[in-house]
């Protein structure tokens, strides 16, 4: 692939990271100082609705401007920069490949003749990378090699190459916002042996990508149509409040947990309150969805395992979620935080309700150290 996904699995320096999401753009410096990360620059700015509709960017000229407009309030002069797309508007699969290949020979085969079996639109209008990991042995005895490939449409990545060239940026690395989380909570994600698959869901503004992790490496994706608008909307409504497109009211908000009776029963959730019960029973749809994910990944094979589910998004900080899916799903759950997962220095105190909604935006910072 030229000029689209060529950098998704190279490294670039001395840009800037930028999350395009469909209600705000988040932009963030990350430097190296010594052996430790320093957060530079953070900043974010709203998006106005019909700018950027179902996971892609619909006008690419104000998207643009907006960008141009973040970057001058906030001093930075950069002319690269690293972005992703929303993992629902790209193809990963795990793909194994014959040992003995070439890097000429693995590179025709993924490209011209594998990609086109797992590809959900026409190969001529894909872009495709891939990256080649780690050696096995399959149950007949052959080596072969583990390739991540990764797809998406020509449409979307021109999309965003066009718009960045509008605000005056080269894009460097474009890649998909699981890859950009997933690389901030690498170290978190170490934790976890081998063997272990790990759930992470990230609670974004209109979605949630749900993605299951063995040593770094997305084994499933999903994306489902649950995000913190929904959340927010379902609140809204039971309390009679007017509709909008402004979350905020969620970070002040904390999960009621329901507690288990001695006799092993449990009290109506969310008791009397009725935003608390429209909100809960948003998230419980969510809970389900996310079972039946991690079901489907345990289903695959003998021997899997999920250990934990980790929360992130705007949606992960909200109060005691992590509580209120350990008891729906008996998984232990945990909210992300990516300053204390990167050791990242800061020059302000960054609220912990805020955090997990950092993950991709960080993630696409250290693509540009």
């Amino acid at each position: 692939m030229v000029n689209t996904l060529k950098g998704l699995f190279s490294k670039r320096t001395k840009g800037v990271g930028i999350e395009i999401t469909p209600e705000r753009i988040n932009i963030a410096q990350v430097r190296k100082q010594g052996q430790a990360f320093k957060l530079v620059t953070l900043s974010s700015v709203e998006v106005p609705e019909g700018i950027f509709q179902e996971g892609q960017i619909a006008d690419p000229t104000a998207m643009a401007g907006l960008i141009q407009s973040a970057l001058a309030e906030n001093k930075i002069k950069v002319k690269r920069a690293a972005t992703a797309i929303p993992a629902r508007e790209a193809v990963t699969r795990l793909i194994p490949v014959p040992a003995e290949l070439d890097d000429r020979e693995l590179r025709e085969m993924v490209l011209n003749q594998e990609a086109g079996l797992y590809l959900t639109f026409p190969r001529e209008e894909a872009d495709v990378d891939y990256q080649k990991l780690g050696f096995f042995v399959d149950e007949d005895g052959i080596e072969k090699v583990q390739v991540l490939l990764v797809a998406t449409r020509k449409e979307v990545t021109d999309t965003y190459l066009s718009t960045f060239e509008q605000a005056g940026l080269q894009l460097d690395v474009l890649e998909t916002s699981s890859f950009a989380l997933i690389r901030t909570i690498r170290e978190q994600l170490r934790q976890f042996a081998p063997q272990e698959a790990v759930a992470i869901a990230d609670v974004q503004f209109e979605s949630t990508e749900i993605s299951i992790v063995v040593d770094g490496v997305p084994q499933f994706s999903r994306t489902v149509p649950i995000g913190t608008f929904q959340i927010q909307s379902a609140l809204s409504r039971a309390m009679n409040l007017p509709p909008s497109r402004n979350t905020d009211l969620l970070q002040g908000m904390t999960i009621p947990i329901t507690p288990t009776d001695t006799i092993g029963g449990t009290t109506k959730m969310g008791g009397t309150n009725p935003g608390t019960a429209a909100m809960l029973r948003v998230l419980g749809e969510l809970a389900d969805e996310l079972r039946r994910s991690i079901d489907f990944y345990l289903n695959q094979g003998e021997n899997l395992e999920v250990a934990q589910l980790l929360l992130a998004g705007p949606g992960g900080g909200i109060g005691q979620l992590d509580e209120f899916f350990t008891q729906r799903l008996s998984l232990p759950a945990s909210q992300v935080d990516p300053i204390a997962a990167l050791s990242l220095e800061v020059d302000q105190e960054i609220p912990l309700v805020q955090r997990p909604g950092l993950g991709v935006v960080l993630g696409l910072g250290l693509r540009e150290i």
